[in-house]
């Protein structure tokens, strides 16, 4: 997939370099902006119970 890429970029090696990083962050920019805030609330990592009891609780 990344040579696919890396294939059909225009240029010289350092403008593909450059082409490259631009594509990477534009997907870590869209990850962040659009796709995690839409799949935070599908996610249980929010869904902490602490209630004092069990083995680690002091008292």
């Amino acid at each position: 997939m990344y040579g696919w890429i890396w294939r059909h970029l225009p240029g010289n090696v350092w403008l593909r370099a450059a082409l490259s990083l631009l594509l990477a962050l534009a997907v870590v920019y869209a990850l962040f902006q659009y796709v995690f805030p839409w799949a935070e609330p599908l996610l249980p990592f929010n869904d902490v119970t602490v209630d004092g009891e069990g083995a680690g609780a002091a008292g």
